[in-house]
């Protein structure tokens, strides 16, 4: 095995590497993304080794970005789209859920649309309005999408490389926040499967379920609760469409507790849906509510007040509280 540590925005940039030298049809195509590399830097020299017929920089257009998209996919190929920050798709999501997300069920199986859309999405950074945005449970509602986020570096490379891989179109939100922290890669493992979730850190007496930027943060509060001898197992998602219910089950029947944590607000958040089918099928097992941790159903606030928005290890650490408490 041979690993390397890389930040999670390297990563990205390697695997949209290996995809372009692995297939002459994947394509990227996004604002910025060629000469400048991005604004995250995650195209950072692939238009120079690839062409600018490869990867491409496009208008600012976001519907005309995934309609250029819908087109070639269409035609063989298997573009790759950057959305430049979460809070542009908005233009866009008539093309994603009414064309990219139903074409394969109109045309009862015939046509398969392998697009993937890339979305840095989130706060933490200090942005400006529309730019800080997690829009994930409105895709995640659509039938037809495939959405998830990586956590580590690790992730973000062997998720790009499925999600391209996929002939489904896949939402591949990507923490912003979380670009620039490193990790541990081996790009010759066997990965798992894209929507499989994983137990980032065992424990006992309660579970912790998050995804994205919010991983961390999570692993940080199991390490916190441990020094009042309390024991956190911490669930990395990484999928939102489809959920892997069967090992959040496995972990909650396990614990008798569970905490969901997102950024994006409580309300009809992607929490709510794991909550109610969490007790739905584990009842009898849970000790307390199930409890969820997310931000306020608010617009996103001012880059100044942002920490007092955004779910920090204070408000984890106090549901677990209320949920040890019971």
């Amino acid at each position: 095995m041979v690993t390397k540590s890389l930040p999670v925005a390297k990563a990205l940039n390697e695997a949209l590497r290996a995809a372009l030298e692995a297939d002459p049809k994947v394509l990227l195509m996004g604002e910025d993304i060629g000469k400048l590399g991005g604004v995250f830097r995650v195209t950072d020299g692939l238009q120079k080794d690839f062409g600018e017929s490869r990867v491409m920089d496009s208008p600012l257009a976001e519907s005309g970005i995934v309609g250029t998209a819908i087109g070639l996919a269409l035609r063989g190929y298997r573009p790759v789209v950057e959305i430049q920050f979460d809070g542009f798709v908005f233009p866009a999501y008539d093309q994603i859920v009414t064309q990219l997300a139903k074409m394969h069920a109109r045309s009862q199986g015939k046509v398969r649309l392998p697009v993937v859309i890339r979305i840095p999405y989130g706060g933490g950074i200090g942005a400006v309005e529309h730019h800080s945005e997690s829009p994930e449970a409105l895709f995640a509602h659509v039938a037809g999408l495939r959405i998830v986020s990586p956590s580590t570096s690790s992730d973000a490379y062997w998720m790009l490389r499925q999600a391209i891989q996929s002939d489904d179109p896949v939402i591949f939100f990507e923490p912003k926040r979380r670009y620039w922290d490193k990790g541990e890669l081996d790009a010759e493992a066997v990965p798992g499967e894209l929507h499989k979730a994983r137990v980032a850190r065992a424990g006992t007496d309660l579970t912790l379920a998050a995804y994205g930027p919010m991983v961390k943060v999570c692993l940080q509060a199991a390490v916190a609760a441990e020094e009042e001898d309390r024991s956190i197992e911490v669930l990395d998602l990484r999928s939102m469409s489809p959920i892997d219910f069967d090992t959040i089950q496995t972990s909650v029947e396990k614990t008798g507790r569970l905490v969901v944590v997102h950024e994006a607000p409580v309300f009809y958040g992607s929490g709510a849906e794991i909550a109610a089918r969490i007790t739905e099928r584990s009842f009898h097992h849970l000790e307390a509510p199930v409890l969820r941790v997310g931000g306020y159903h608010a617009p996103y606030p001012p880059a100044r007040l942002e920490e007092e928005y955004l779910p920090g290890l204070d408000r984890v650490l106090d549901a677990v509280d209320r949920s040890l408490a019971y």
